[in-house]
């Protein structure tokens, strides 16, 4: 009986220390301090990027994942004018929508850089995820840059890398 008891408590201990970890990358209260309570001007020019994020990377083989930490930098690229984001969605490998994140315009100052983190614990994007983003800037201003800086780190060893977006209308 006492294997049983003994067993049992083991069980509780071992499940008990598996709890699940609050994802960060999902607190959208962040965004609605940003958003925009004014309507867009008519004369902003409209522009779409496309981004490769890497939630995870092949390891060893095509059977073994690797999860590593994502920080999505949407920067304003302008030392003069406001750009405003208008929508932030993120994909996973196979196309279809995780989440967006800001639906609703947000504004970034000039210089003014925001982050989304995707943590190592999210797993839903897979090896192929990305993003969207939906953009206006006055005429003339130059575009906003959108950067994804992938890492992970076990130990002594560490990795990481970057991507930049890509212009896509």
């Amino acid at each position: 009986m006492k294997k049983y008891i003994l067993l049992f408590v083991f069980s509780i201990l071992i499940f008990a220390c598996n709890k699940d970890k609050e994802v960060s990358s999902t607190d959208f209260k962040t965004w609605s301090k940003r958003h925009l309570t004014t309507q867009l001007k008519d004369s902003l020019e409209y522009g779409k990027s496309y981004l490769s994020i890497y939630s995870q990377i092949y390891s060893v083989s095509e059977h073994k994942t690797h999860s590593l930490t994502a920080m999505v930098s949407m920067r304003n690229t302008s030392d003069t004018d406001t750009i405003y984001l208008l929508k932030a969605e993120y994909f996973d490998t196979k196309g279809t929508s995780v989440r967006t994140y800001f639906d609703k315009t947000i504004f970034l100052a000039p210089l003014e850089t925001t982050e989304i983190i995707i943590d190592e614990v999210d797993k839903e994007g897979g090896t192929g995820s990305n993003f969207i983003f939906e953009w206006k800037t006055p005429k003339d201003c130059p575009e906003p840059l959108f950067e994804g800086i992938m890492n992970s780190t076990k130990g002594q060893q560490g990795l990481s890398f970057s991507t930049q977006s890509k212009r896509i209308k």
